[in-house]
């Protein structure tokens, strides 16, 4: 039987003071860079959840030093610019982020590296990064369609112009510009279709320019990157993880009252934080400083559905937050441009209505698209509730449960892919 957590309500507002992980996506990109790199490199504030887990023990596979100093929160990755030279055999668990990067990152060195991870993770999609490494001289082969496992036969990749769909997932387009540096020469990255996810391209960039490689963007979806270049040695500081955050101030903006993330703040390169937006045009205080995101709401005042559609294209991760939200404003909102949530650790568009509806909400939902009507949370009542094996299903379903109580969310535990300590601040609130 499944551990289950129950969600008791709150019946109060909350006032909270919360320091939330490191980003696992600045971390995995920031990993990548310091294995390229020329000598040793110091992350700090490295997350400790499954999926950057997955990637340290990876890089350390594939020939790289790696220490880890708990009590700073510091990774030290002594790293081989030449890129990996093992034969190995990888297992990343559920991460997304690991395949994809390790797959590209194995293709510019000099061992043959099988990858492979959970059931779920062999029906999540990559072919499109590896038609694009295979125009670059890759050798690759994958289950028929291109889906995991892969077994990248590494002798480098060659240079030059390159397509590559970012229609299905941006982390192929950031795989592919993190290996770059590695080629023996100059890469032109034409991204074709309308990109998803394209901030996280742009962090992908941000983070490739700290570790001392400078990426061209033309601004009209082609990026060009300098090589062979070994990216440079550095000390780099992941910042709190956004979608990590957007839990805790969704649970002031439900509840009411206040919380404030202490670890992020206006600056952050993650496109996420564009979520207390959201919460601003709901009817929420937001305050953004340097050092801090905080959101207030008044248990007086009623939230707001969004006006006409929402396009969360740029920002997929933070659906399900805001479909956790819905149902406690006046009206319907309508989440839009999201076809891509149904390859992701699940299919987050059906287990999003599917839950809701358990909890009592009216849901539509399509191919593309989610439609929550909001009674400011009368309909809404306990409930068990799956998660799927998805962190993000766990986490936004107990943002509801903090207003409405009794609810029982099964395998809580698969928080641990990004965010292993989420129960024990949930239970400060």
């Amino acid at each position: 039987m499944k551990e289950v957590r129950e969600a008791r309500t709150l019946g109060r507002p909350v006032n909270a003071d919360v320091a939330v992980p490191g980003s696992k996506s600045l971390a995995n990109r920031a990993l990548i860079c310091a294995a390229l790199a020329a000598g040793e490199s110091v992350l700090t504030g490295c997350p400790d959840g499954d999926d950057t887990l997955r990637m340290i023990e990876a890089i350390q596979t594939l020939g790289c030093e790696v220490s880890r100093d708990l009590d700073k929160g510091e990774c030290r990755v002594q790293g081989r610019s030449e890129g990996p030279v093992a034969n190995a055999d990888l297992f990343v668990g559920a991460s997304g982020t690991c395949l994809r990067f390790l797959t590209a990152l194995a293709a510019v060195g000099s061992g043959e590296v099988t990858i492979r991870g959970t059931e779920r993770l062999h029906e999540r999609p990559i072919g499109d990064l590896i038609d694009a490494l295979r125009q670059l001289g890759a050798s690759i082969t994958c289950a028929d369609g291109g889906y995991p496992p892969v077994t990248v036969h590494g002798h480098g990749l060659r240079g030059g112009p390159v397509e590559i769909s970012g229609a299905v997932s941006s982390q192929f387009v950031s795989g592919l510009m993190l290996a770059a540096p590695a080629a023996s020469a100059p890469l032109e990255v034409n991204v074709t279709g309308a990109a998803v996810s394209k901030p996280f391209i742009t962090m992908t960039v941000r983070v490739m320019e700290a570790f001392g490689v400078a990426v061209e963007d033309d601004g009209e979806n082609t990026y060009r990157i300098a090589a062979p270049r070994a990216y440079q040695p550095t000390r780099y500081a992941v910042e709190g993880d956004a979608t990590a955050a957007t839990y805790f101030l969704a649970a002031a903006a439900v509840c009411g009252g206040r919380c404030r993330v202490t670890n992020i703040g206006k600056d952050s390169v993650q496109g996420d934080i564009a979520f207390v937006h959201l919460l601003e045009r709901m009817g929420c205080e937001v305050t953004m400083e340097a050092e801090f995101i905080e959101v207030r709401r008044s248990p007086a005042a009623p939230l707001r559905a969004l006006p006409g559609e929402t396009d969360l294209n740029a920002i997929p991760d933070v659906v399900q937050t805001l479909a956790a939200i819905a149902p406690f404003a006046q009206g319907t909102t309508r989440i839009t441009n999201i076809a891509n949530l149904r390859v992701k650790e699940t299919d987050r568009i059906g287990a999003m209505a599917a839950e809701l509806r358990r909890l009592g909400a009216q849901v539509e939902a399509g191919p593309d698209f989610l439609h929550i009507l909001g009674d400011g949370g009368a309909s809404l009542h306990g409930a068990r509730v799956r998660t799927y094996e998805d962190h993000r299903m766990a986490m936004s379903l107990a943002v509801i449960g903090l207003r409405v109580g009794d609810v029982l969310i099964e395998d809580p535990a698969c928080v641990s892919k990004t965010f292993p300590t989420f129960w024990d601040i949930v239970q400060t609130l």
